[in-house]
């Protein structure tokens, strides 16, 4: 079986916690970043950030 493509940002979030439930935060902190990317909701972006890079990520503006 082939691996799915990640289509929405939950996709990425999805990876990003089971990266960091198998002990690799760096790779969960890199998708979740992405998911927050790829979201359209400012509110909901920012809210991604918070809670998975925590207050001192800098966000691209």
């Amino acid at each position: 079986m082939s691996p799915r493509p990640f289509d929405s940002p939950s996709d990425y979030l999805n990876a990003a916690r089971e990266m960091a439930e198998t002990g690799r935060p760096t790779l969960a902190r890199l998708l979740a970043e992405e998911a927050a990317n790829r979201t359209a909701d400012p509110v909901e972006a920012d809210r991604i950030r918070a809670e998975w890079l925590g207050p001192n990520h800098r966000k691209e503006q």
